[in-house]
């Protein structure tokens, strides 16, 4: 074998710690930064073919458990391990690949590439029985991991994913299975991320990251599957976070978060199963706010992050926290720019009356009686208007009493001040300015005043004034309070 005929001292010495599972560190003080590896000389210096002749085909001493952990080495090749089943564990940190490796379809049972350097990753349809780290890994190129199936956690942290070609995601995990927790706090991704359809049993954690590609889908997570939580505590995105179609069992944490997508939806987060969506505390986001067709236990929602488009067609919520008056949680009803649902005003509406605020769902109801109105015909928004100023459509009654008494006091100074003649002088009762006055409001009762008295002149005019805007603010309030009442 040509690869172990003319093995280097270094890889002499790889090969002989490999049966026995022995650590091997080429790192020197003056310099263990991978990325810095032109001044590496040959004693740090590995051939990919040797360590794959060594993982694929090196005996086993008995009584030992083999394991190829490697620190601080250069790999020069192609580490080509397509389809290999390697049943040692590999760790190769602080290394630096000259090239991509290929795990294509490969199985590991455990895989470490912890600080190390690459130029990209192949590892679709991967599968690793333990865990695969990649903490502190710089890559250069596409991180290929669709469809790859990790039976512990998949280690992210502080992870650097760039690439010269934005033609495909720097990261892909779509349709990935992760037995664990997805563990990835200050990653850093300069291109599109690729979560569609991937399945995390447990956690995803991504504290402190950024994703960033602007004028695109920074973080495509479409269908994703949690098991627990989403922590994305304080991230930073330039882009499109794409949640659609998403269940989540846990708290999507987006707690001071900061997403920018100018001119188009910076969080579509549509058609999803959320157990918590938390967003509070971070700067107001840049582009729209999706959530459509969502179903969320508790939303905690900030009016100060609320961007001015935002679209809840078909949302449905249990509780809304923190509690706000309900001026500023129509806000966002009102920042919806399509058709005119009542759905989202009814959600909010039962929103207060769980928690016993039944003076906000009242508002609520009449701002969707208001934006109700805008869709009418020209008689019918009249007609609106009519209702809103008498009794507000039904959730304002003290306004129809105020009404009634300023009328009845116009009424009462003017007849009082000029009496309607009798029209039987000698069968009329006293005159009553107060009781004429009701006569003529109130269209269902009669003090026996309105039929003994003729009004003539400008007494006629005031009379039938007072008989129209009587039955009108009759009719409003019968209307308004009999749909209050079917609303409780």
């Amino acid at each position: 074998m040509s690869e172990t005929s003319d093995l280097t001292p270094a890889e002499t010495q790889v090969w002989r710690a490999f049966p026995r599972g022995e650590s091997v560190d080429f790192r020197t003080a003056e310099n263990e930064d991978p990325a810095l590896c032109d001044t590496w000389g040959a004693e740090r210096t590995l051939r990919a073919s040797v360590l794959r002749a060594l993982l694929v085909k090196a005996p086993r001493e008995e009584g030992e458990i083999a394991a190829l952990k490697i620190t601080g080495a250069r790999i020069t090749g192609t580490l080509d391990l397509k389809y290999a089943e390697i049943d040692a564990p590999v760790r190769l940190s602080h290394c630096h690949f000259d090239g991509v490796p290929d795990l294509y379809g490969a199985r590991l049972r455990q895989l470490n590439l912890s600080r190390s350097v690459l130029p990209g990753l192949a590892s679709g349809t991967l599968r690793v029985e333990g865990v695969l780290r990649m903490t502190d890994c710089r890559v250069r190129g596409p991180v290929r991991l669709g469809g790859a199936r990790i039976s512990g956690a998949l280690f992210m942290e502080r992870a650097q994913f760039t690439a010269q070609d934005d033609a495909e995601p720097v990261l892909q995990l779509n349709q990935a299975t992760i037995g664990d927790d997805l563990w990835a706090p200050e990653m850093r991704a300069h291109g599109q991320v690729r979560l569609t359809g991937a399945a995390i049993t447990g956690r995803i954690n991504l504290q402190d990251a950024e994703f960033d590609n602007p004028g695109g889908t920074a973080l495509d997570a479409q269908n994703l599957n949690v098991g627990a939580h989403v922590r994305a505590r304080c991230v930073r995105t330039r882009g499109r976070v794409e949640l659609r179609g998403s269940r989540i069992a846990g708290r999507v944490d987006l707690l001071h978060a900061r997403l920018s997508h100018p001119g188009d939806t910076a969080l579509r987060a549509s058609s999803c199963v959320i157990g918590e969506l938390w967003l509070s505390g971070g700067e107001r986001i840049e582009g729209a706010l999706n959530l459509r067709r969502s179903q969320i236990e508790i939303l905690t929602l900030d009016p100060e992050m609320l961007p001015e488009e935002v679209h809840l067609g078909n949302l449905t919520y249990t509780a809304l926290t923190p509690h706000e008056p309900a001026g500023r949680r129509l806000a966002m009803l009102e920042r919806d720019g399509g058709e005119y649902e009542p759905y989202a005003y009814e959600q909010l509406t039962a929103a207060y009356r769980r928690i016993g605020d039944d003076d906000a769902a009242r508002l609520v109801q009449l701002a969707k009686a208001r934006r109700r109105r805008t869709t009418l015909t020209w008689y019918g928004r009249l007609w609106g208007y009519l209702q809103d100023a008498t009794v507000g459509y039904g959730f304002r009654p003290m306004r129809a009493a105020v009404w009634l008494l300023s009328l009845v006091a116009i009424g009462s100074i003017a007849y009082g001040l000029d009496h309607p003649r009798p029209i039987k002088a000698d069968e009329a009762p006293d005159f009553n300015p107060v009781f004429y006055t009701l006569d003529l409001l109130l269209p269902v009762v009669g003090f026996g005043q309105e039929a003994a008295f003729a009004p003539h002149g400008w007494h006629q005019w005031l009379s039938y004034v007072l008989i129209i805007t009587g039955w009108i603010l009759a009719t409003t309030i019968v209307a308004g309070v009999t749909r209050s009442v079917s609303r409780q």
